[in-house]
């Protein structure tokens, strides 16, 4: 008996001190397919806004736009003919603002937004207001077209406005600081 157990022991101790072999990864090469599938689509959809803007530009004849080398277009409410400086990265800038749809539907009022205080390129805020921000003096009113790119992207602000959305923004530039 006492053999035995010498024997069980002996085992034991052999097998729980055998190395485990490592597992070898599965080299699978990364699929690009899915990339440009996706890059594919985001090309096609920003075809589709850029056609609604374009549209929505040629159907408003009472308005002149620009059209900005970042994509969105503007129009000035008031313009400042003086020449005073413009906003650059750091300053502190205090606006008001809208946002509505394409079709003009108010999606946020002014009152609701309330005055805004920004730090240019310092703070997160709508990706097309911070570049059209930059082109506005103390004291003018400009009404921006955002492409959904330049606005909320592909999930809106999941609350109000859509996925995909194109808005339209009226900014008073109230301070520079």
């Amino acid at each position: 008996m006492k053999y035995s157990v010498f024997i069980i022991i002996v085992f034991l101790f052999i097998s729980s001190c055998s190395k485990t072999a490592a597992r070898r990864p599965i080299n699978l090469k990364p699929s690009t397919t899915i990339y440009e599938e996706a890059i594919e689509k985001t090309k096609l959809i920003n075809t589709t806004i850029n056609k609604q803007i374009t549209s929505y530009i040629n159907n408003d004849s009472l308005t002149s736009y620009i059209q900005s080398s970042e994509g969105f277009w503007y129009t000035y409410i008031t313009k400042i003919a003086k020449d005073s400086p413009l906003p650059a990265a750091g300053d502190e800038v205090t606006f008001t603002y809208n946002i509505q749809s394409l079709e003009g539907v108010l999606i946020y009022t002014k009152d609701e937004l309330g005055i805004k205080n920004y730090t240019v390129d310092k703070e997160d805020f709508i990706s097309g207001l911070q570049k059209g921000i930059k082109l506005m003096k103390e004291g003018e009113t400009v009404t921006f077209v955002l492409p959904a790119y330049s606005a909320y992207g592909i999930l809106g602000d999941q609350q109000r406005i859509g996925t995909n959305q194109s808005i339209k923004s009226t900014v008073t530039l109230i301070k520079i600081k």
